[in-house]
This record gives structure tokens, sequence and C-alpha cells, in this order.
């Protein structure tokens, strides 16, 4: 029987969310076998740069609100709340139309996702809505109040590890027999053959380290700098290569000049092909504090690269098999990480359980598991 599904997931700067919300309205477009229709919510004009891809897939790009996202602040903790803030206000009631037209069978919500929550509780919409949780949510009283009494409306609730399932079991907050183990649709096999093979533009003739993210406080960068500059002390033919972009640039290019790192450590501006630069690099390193599971790691293994990761929750500890696929540090404790590095040697057979754990993580085997629940 042929379906209608919706993708609600409003951004205002490229995230790991981006690349699983547009891979799982690809994935479910591309394998279903009843032409359904699947469509995804552009809020504020958040997904006009992927236009041509969405369409290119067969898939709707649903207009809300006019393209407002360029007069948004984006950086900073406060400005980025404030700009959530007039994205819940402005899609309130283009919302709740959108829905009443639309008529969804699934609605499936990954981000700002108070206000299809609070929509879905008093109005009750036809549409079976679908909460997508990624990281452990930080819950004050009123949000856990919240989250509580409005999920008990939902259809299910999908989280990309186990690690995670058992820490909102233990919590108590959320209907256990709701929650569901989906791992996110990271890796477009298809695209990853066209990329692996560009060339990168090294820095120098040294070896390098390689980590990717946003330049936030959660990926824990100048702790990463911090180990860096120590293993380098006994370490001359390695540099790192830190990719992504956010409101900590300034202050780890600060840190880097302090550290006198400059001719070693290099900051490079977001790319949308990081296969390039895992099919040239040493060895991954993941410092974060926590993830879930974690795209890169997934994508490094899939590179067959060595990695080196913290032992943060929800996921690269589950993704690594704890550590029979890849070495684990203690979280954010001095002289882990440094030492992780000193004592790293190849082993084939951790790269090789790596790689075979990122199956999982592939748009055909997301769409078979996401089929699975609807069905």
């Amino acid at each position: 029987m042929k379906k209608k599904i919706l993708y609600w997931s409003p951004f205002i700067s490229n995230v790991g969310t981006v690349k699983s919300t547009l891979n799982s309205a690809i994935a479910y477009s591309r394998y279903s076998l009843r032409d359904n229709n699947v469509g995804i919510i552009n809020v504020c004009g958040e997904w006009d740069e992927y236009e041509d891809e969405i369409k290119k897939n067969n898939l709707n790009l649903i207009k809300l609100n006019f393209s407002y996202l360029k007069y948004l602040p984006k950086k900073g903790y406060i400005q980025s709340r404030i700009s959530y803030f007039l994205i819940f206000i402005l899609s309130f009631f283009p919302l709740i139309k959108l829905l009443n037209k639309q008529k969804p069978d699934y609605l499936i919500i990954h981000l700002i996702t108070s206000l299809p929550l609070l929509i879905n509780y008093f109005l009750k919409p036809k549409s079976k809505v679908i909460l997508r949780i990624s990281g452990l949510p930080k819950l004050n009283f009123l949000r856990k109040i919240f989250w509580m009494i409005t999920t008990k409306k939902i259809f299910k609730i999908t989280c990309p590890s186990i690690e995670l399932i058992n820490d909102l079991k233990n919590r108590n907050f959320l209907i256990e027999k709701k929650l569901i183990f989906l791992p996110d649709a990271i890796i477009n096999v298809k695209k990853f053959v066209n990329l692996k093979y560009k060339t990168v533009e090294k820095k120098t003739d040294r070896k390098f380290l390689l980590s990717v993210g946003r330049l936030t406080p959660q990926k824990n960068f100048k702790y990463l700098i911090y180990e860096i500059s120590n293993f380098f002390e006994s370490n001359k033919n390695y540099d790192l290569y830190i990719i992504g972009e956010g409101e900590q640039k300034k202050e780890l290019q600060n840190l880097i000049n302090k550290k006198k790192l400059n001719d070693r450590v290099y900051l490079i501006d977001y790319t949308a092909n990081v296969y390039s630069y895992m099919k040239n690099a040493s060895i991954y390193v993941l410092s974060s504090l926590w993830e879930d599971p974690g795209f890169v790691i997934i994508e490094a293994a899939l590179c067959n690269l060595p990695i080196i990761s913290s032992n943060c929750s929800n996921g690269p500890k589950e993704f690594l098999l704890n550590g029979d696929a890849g070495k684990l540090f203690e979280n954010n404790k001095k002289g882990a990480l440094s030492r992780a590095l000193e004592d790293h040697s190849e082993n084939f057979l951790k790269k090789v359980k790596a790689k075979k754990n990122t199956l999982k993580y592939t748009n055909f085997r997301h769409f078979k598991k996401l089929d699975s629940i609807i069905s």
C-alpha cells in the first residue's frame, strides 16, 4: 500500500543529521517497491542547497515558509537558541496548515522536535509521528515532563545505538515499547566510490592524523590539540588535520598559535568529501565528549583507516566492539589520548572488524529496518 512520508529536520548549520535525513529519505524512495510519496519539509530555506539532489532522487521538497535562514544568527550557543526559537514561532501555524493539507501517513522528526510533538499532542493530526533521538538528551525538569507527556501520543522512537536505548530505558521517562534500534543511513556506497579517489593537497610531506566535525565543545578539539602537542614532542613525522567549521574556530586557532603548532596542526574548512582525506590519512582520531555513534568513525572504518576514539557515550564503544575494532582511550582524561597514539600499532583484524560493522549503516540496510517499522 502506497504511503506518504514527510521528514521534518530543520537546521541552521551542517551537522550529521542533515546527511542522515537526506540519505534516509533517498533510501526509502529508491528501494521501496510501493512507489511511496516521500518529501522533506523545507522550513526556512535550509534545504535550498540540496534541491537538485532532492529532486534528482524523486523526492518532494515542500516549502513551509519563505527562505529566512540567511537572516538567522548561527554562531554561539545563545545565538543558535534564538534561531531555534524563531523557527518554532514562525513555523507553528504553517506546519499545522501543511499537515492538514498534505495528510502524510508518517511524519519523521529529527531536529527542533518540540514543535511537531506539541502539535501532534494537542491537535491530533492523522499522521503517525516517528521521533529520532540521537545522543542522550539533556533534560531539565520541564523538558523531561514535556517529553513524558507528548511522546505518549507518537508512534515510535528510533535510536541509532543500543547503548542509547538502554540509557533511555534506565531513565524511565519514555515508553519502553516505543524504543527501536534504527542505525542511521550514513553510507551511500555509490557516492563513496566516486569520491574516495579524489586527491587531496597535503600541507607537508609528513603523514597526517585526521579528525572531522563541527568546531564545537562536544567534539573536544581543544583537548585533542593539547594531547597532540604532547605526542608531537617525540613524534616528528606526523601532522594533524581538523576538518570542520563552527563557533570555536577562532578559539582553536588561537590555541594552535599559542602552542606554536601552526606548521603541524591545520584547521581545514568543511568539505563534503571527507573520504579523500580518510584514504590518505594514517589514523583517525575521535576526541568527542559524546557521539551516537559518530558518523565519521563509520566513514573512517569504510576507508580502512585505523581508529583511535574516546570511550564516550552513546555509540563509539558499541561500533568499535569495545576495543576489538579500534583503540579506545578514557574520555577527556589528561594524557590518555597521547598515550593511545604512542601505543598505536597497525592491526589488520581490527580494521576488518570495523569495516564489517559499517554494513548496518548503509542506505539499503537503513531502508530495510525503517520499512519494517512502518510496515
